[in-house]
């Protein structure tokens, strides 16, 4: 089973891993349970250089592989798309209007630095 960053089992990449590694005997260009465990790392953009290449050349090579990544790259448009919760322009309105009247120089104790709940932390 394959952890998501939050340390929960991720149900979808498990199935996309278990999907994928079917077929796999006598399969000699690369190690397909790494590729699957670095899926959503591919996915977000967060490898290096390096290992972007490195899987994207399996991917390349191994068509179960792609079919997992191919999934999942597509679950995560529909799940971008359909997945949208709109905030009401009132409650937009009502947190403008308490922000614009909080007093940022009120807060102290905690050793925050005001800045930094003003939002103009690192600006």
């Amino acid at each position: 089973m394959i952890d998501s960053p939050d340390g929960t089992a991720d149900v979808a990449s498990t199935a996309a891993a278990s999907t994928a590694l079917t077929g796999h005997e006598g399969h000699e260009h690369g190690n397909c349970e790494e590729a699957l465990h670095e899926l959503y790392t591919f996915l977000d953009g967060e490898l290096t250089d390096m290992k972007r290449t490195q899987i994207r050349d399996h991917l390349d090579d191994c068509s179960p592989c792609l079919e997992a990544f191919d999934f999942e790259a597509e679950l995560r448009i529909v799940i971008k798309h359909r997945c949208k919760d709109e905030v009401p322009e009132s409650l937009r309105d009502r947190v403008a209007a308490k922000l614009a009247t909080f007093d940022f120089s009120a807060v102290s104790g905690d050793g925050a630095d005001v800045a930094d709940l003003s939002g103009d932390a690192g600006r």
